[in-house]
């Protein structure tokens, strides 16, 4: 069985630099942290640790907030330089590596320019960030850019950034043990605060507009797919033509992010189907993560290879989570320079 992992995580330095000159917030790990080398490692190491989760083909893309919170002087041509240099990662290795584009997003014609590029370099879609500054994904501006998206015929994949700092302070802060910051990114905040945004994407029209725009959603649907049987009672009131659900069984992927749950991969298979799921680690964030023992968030010593290959699916499903649907999704772009 071949797998593609869809959620993996690189930092490079034209994005070092540009976050500490913009003072842009990264990961939050330290310079000698594990983390912080890893996603700085797009060679030897990252290829073992590869081979350890028993991923075939690991598609790069750059670590939250990518360019999106940088200004748009800045965000175009660090973008630019980024799709570059992943360009030429994958080339010296286009068996293992495959990249989703940054977007400056900050300049939104200028994100539909570098989408057009980066696919004319071989980049099977985009990775965005949700929101970009306090412009949420279905600001009308970014219409033009899920128009080339539709044209293209890539997808855009979603990654959460942290919440607005008004929400840390109101829902997250005066925690104790230091837990506020973690529990308002990685712990939940994240997921809750993009999968708002899928909501209002929907409510506001976006894929009414753009019926063929195709977005992968991370971490098991960022908590409203567990939400669709409730949530889609706003069908009439928000004017809809379809019920809730239906656009996410026509326009979103689904990937689990490397929360190695069967409970989420079962409920995810009954809300979109098998054929609608995509795979990925999230890595290196959940590669040799077990605070306290927790099980659910490591993908390392084979457990990445190992969670698909034991899921309650037949071997064609599950080859087609693995990679196939992915192939399905992009493979009309595979003849590109990037393999």
């Amino acid at each position: 069985m071949r797998i593609v992992a869809l959620e993996e995580h690189v930092v490079l330095p034209v994005l070092r630099d540009a976050w500490a000159k913009a003072g842009v917030q990264p990961h939050g790990y330290p310079e000698d942290h594990p983390v912080t080398r890893r996603l700085c490692d797009v060679g030897d190491g990252r290829l073992a640790d590869m081979d350890e989760q028993g991923i075939d083909v690991a598609v790069l893309s750059l670590s939250t907030p990518g360019v999106q919170n940088l200004p748009a002087a800045d965000a175009v041509p660090v973008a630019r330089e980024a799709n570059d240099a992943l360009a030429g990662i994958v080339a010296a290795n286009p068996t293992r590596f495959q990249a989703f584009a940054a977007l400056p997003t900050s300049s939104p014609e200028a994100a539909a320019g570098e989408l057009e590029r980066a696919v004319a370099l071989g980049f099977r879609g985009a990775m965005l960030y949700g929101r970009t500054g306090d412009k949420l994904a279905d600001a009308p501006e970014f219409d033009d850019l899920y128009a080339t998206a539709e044209r293209l015929r890539v997808p855009l994949h979603f990654h959460p950034q942290a919440p607005v700092r008004a929400v840390q302070e109101a829902y997250y802060s005066g925690l104790p043990n230091g837990v506020g910051p973690a529990l308002a990114t990685a712990g939940l905040g994240w997921y809750y605060d993009l999968g708002v945004q899928y909501l209002r994407m929907i409510f506001s029209g976006v894929f009414d507009r753009h019926p063929d725009l195709q977005v992968i959603a991370g971490h098991w649907g960022e908590v409203v797919l567990f939400y669709l049987d409730h949530v889609g009672f706003l069908q009439e009131m928000a004017g809809l033509r379809q019920p809730l659900a239906d656009y996410f069984r026509r326009n979103f992927w689904i990937a689990g992010s490397g929360t190695v749950s069967e409970r989420y991969l079962r409920w995810t298979a009954e809300a979109v189907g098998t054929e609608r799921m995509l795979y990925s680690t999230d890595y290196p964030y959940t590669f040799g993560t077990r605070p306290g023992g927790f099980p659910y968030l490591d993908t390392s010593g084979g457990v990445a290879r190992s969670f698909l290959e034991k899921a309650p699916f037949s071997e064609d499903e599950k080859a087609a989570i693995g990679s196939g649907n992915w192939e399905r999704l992009t493979g009309h772009l595979a003849g590109a320079s990037l393999g």
